[in-house]
């Protein structure tokens, strides 16, 4: 063999053999990937990083580890690496937990640029649409926030703690802590130890003594998110798909979650079973009772699922059997996850979602589920909410005090669970807010003191106000979406209305409603000037003829009058005092007469006018020495007056 063949053949035969363990290293690393086993994934790509490997696999999947891992800052970083590889075409999700991941690392201009690409690129989804509705909702976050005075508390570990249930006196919790277990008990999603249940009792200051495993429940795979009766006699709880005690695997690999119930005998738990909507190619984890303990909810990502998990709920009936499951809806499930669901007392429902618009990471909802058709989704706000993962939420509402989880900065393990004392109810009915203003058609002036009301679609009256003295109103609205009217009213004014929309239970503001006078027959002996409140018909010292600003006054005179072809009017005119009488009477009489004349002029009937000069006989003010008063008092005396006849 010539050397330049040898040569060549040990260089093919070298980068045959890079990238054969190349391959065996991705398919592994792949492997964990599809198989939940994050951790090790994230380890195996990262090495094939650090080895020079730069594909997109590699950079989507160590982007979506990281992020299931609720490491948002890693992801954000290999996401970032992903879309500035060139030619590469995405699924818009992944736009999506960029622009998570982003804000969960306080880069919140840079998450609503790629939350805005998102948005534009995938219009139809139900995320995209909630961000598309709720244009201000970090502002409505804001408002929401302060109402929770969260403390840390000492039953947390180093490992992961989370998921608190109330049980009487006792907090029943999910931990990873350290129980002794070897290594293949490590749950390969996270890299952390199974969880098993644990309960602590109240040590009477907020706080509560050591935690103590609740042995009659754990096995030797993961327990979690507990939920009991309120006699205590029964609790539904999370556990793997197990067979004997030990995982049942489906053909990929995965052991599911499922829910299982039991009831306490003497001290133990017994009669454990699993509920009959669990699946061996799905997951269902989290149960929640509602008040009457009539429906169980719970999180899954069965058939049917609109994201990663959806909320469901099934009938408890009296016989013992269990109803279908059935999805809560895209007013609560988004694409992304919806999981921990809660019922409070007065059934609020309270869960965790990073598909709601929120502060990144998982952020813990409300909404009331006594009218399912009326839902109004609220972010409950800071400091219960934060840019991490906060999720678990349950409360006492006799007591406002409850707890959640969170892996926020400055606590003891990974996951921890907090207390807190709820110091303002959150308002969870559906309203919005709409606000505008009543102005006159005419002037284009405020409005003060009209009746401003809101009507539904089937003429109801939703609710009413008074507009302020700048014209001004703000009144609470339906968010049930659909079409509404705002109807407003006034003394001397016609009804005005104005059609609104509500959509996603979004406020509207800006509506502007204009009056137009309403057109009263003056009765009898009434000056229209005064009725229709004018500006009065002056005339000059010692002159007869019409002014231009009088013109205006009569004019309308005119169009009010065809409004009511039957009304007749006298003109009656009248002087100041400097003159004598004789000859006022005479000038009057003029004035009278170039009033009518005009009034014909522009096209008024002569039959419906007539004149009469008063002289100085009817003065409008006490002026009866012409020299003794100024001059603007002595042409109020200089005028034509439009009496209603019969």
């Amino acid at each position: 063999m010539n050397k330049k063949l040898r040569y060549i053949l040990c260089g093919s035969l070298m980068v045959c053999t890079l990238v054969t363990a190349q391959d065996k290293k991705t398919k592994k690393a792949k492997e964990s990937f599809e198989n939940y086993s994050y951790a090790p994934a994230i380890e195996s790509y990262e090495n094939l990083v650090d080895k020079g490997y730069s594909e997109e696999d590699i950079f989507k999947n160590l982007g979506d580890a990281n992020y299931q891992n609720a490491n948002y800052g890693e992801a954000a970083n290999w996401y970032s690496k992903l879309f500035a590889m060139e030619g590469i075409t995405l699924d818009t999700d992944y736009m999506y937990r960029y622009a998570q991941s982003l804000k969960s690392s306080k880069e919140y201009e840079a998450s609503d640029v790629w939350m805005q690409k998102y948005q534009a690129a995938k219009q139809a989804d139900v995320r995209a649409k909630k961000i598309a509705d709720n244009p201000d909702y970090m502002k409505k976050i804001e408002n929401n926030s302060g109402r929770y005075d969260v403390k840390t508390l000492s039953l947390n570990s180093m490992a992961s703690d989370f998921a608190p249930a109330f049980k009487g006196e006792q907090l029943v919790f999910s931990t990873a802590r350290d129980s002794g277990t070897v290594s293949r008990n490590i749950h390969t999603w996270n890299n952390k130890p199974f969880t098993n249940l644990y309960a602590a009792s109240s040590s009477g200051n907020g706080d509560f003594g050591p935690a103590t495993k609740l042995s009659s429940l754990n096995k030797k795979t993961h327990e979690t998110s507990a939920v009991f009766t309120k006699d205590g006699s029964t609790v539904y709880f999370t556990r793997n798909n197990s067979e004997n005690g030990n995982f049942s695997r489906d053909k990929d690999g995965v052991s599911r979650l499922k829910i299982y119930r039991a009831n306490l005998s003497n001290g133990e738990w017994t009669n454990i079973v699993e509920l009959p909507f669990n699946g061996d190619d799905y997951s269902t984890a989290h149960p929640a009772l509602s008040p009457d303990e009539r429906k169980l909810y719970f999180a899954s990502d069965m058939e049917g699922t609109i994201g990663a998990s959806d909320i469901f709920v099934v009938d408890l009936n009296e016989d013992g059997s269990i109803g279908a499951p059935k999805n809560l809806g895209n007013v609560i499930n988004t694409e992304a996850r919806e999981t921990f669901p809660f019922v409070s007392a007065s059934n609020a429902l309270y869960f965790a979602s990073d598909g709601h618009p929120g502060l990144g990471g998982l952020d813990v909802f409300a909404t009331k589920i006594e009218d399912m058709d009326n839902l109004y989704v609220v972010n409950v706000g800071k400091s219960v909410n934060s840019e991490q993962d906060d999720f678990s939420f349950i409360i006492n509402e006799e007591t406002k005090k409850g707890y959640f989880a969170s892996n926020r900065d400055g606590g003891v393990g990974s996951d921890d669970i907090y207390g807190f004392t709820e110091t303002e109810e959150i308002d969870l009915t559906c309203n919005t807010m709409v606000e505008g203003m009543v102005k006159d058609k005419e002037t284009g002036g405020p409005l003060a003191g009209a009746k401003v009301a809101i009507f539904n679609s089937a003429n109801e009256l939703v609710s009413e106000t008074i507009s302020g003295d700048d014209g001004s109103f703000s009144l609470e609205g339906d968010c049930r979406d659909g079409d509404y009217k705002l109807v407003a009213s006034k003394d001397e004014y016609d009804n005005g209305d104005k059609m609104f929309a509500v959509v996603s239970a979004n406020d509207t503001s800006g509506v502007e409603i204009a009056l137009e006078k309403t057109i009263k027959r003056a009765p009898v002996g009434t000056d229209l000037v005064d009725f229709l409140s004018l500006k009065p018909v002056y005339f000059d010292l010692d002159k007869a003829d019409i002014r231009p600003d009088a013109s205006a006054t009569i004019l309308k005179v005119i169009e009010y009058m065809n409004h009511f072809p039957d009304i007749k009017i006298q003109i009656q005119s009248h002087t100041d005092t400097k003159a004598g009488t004789r000859y006022n009477e005479k000038l009057s009489q003029r004035r009278a007469d170039n009033t009518v004349a005009y009034l014909i002029s522009n096209k008024m009937d002569e039959s419906r006018v007539s004149a009469v000069g008063f002289g100085e006989t009817k003065l409008a003010n006490d002026c009866t020495d012409w020299a003794k008063c100024t001059p603007e008092k002595n042409e109020e005396n200089r005028r034509s007056e439009f009496i209603v006849m019969e």
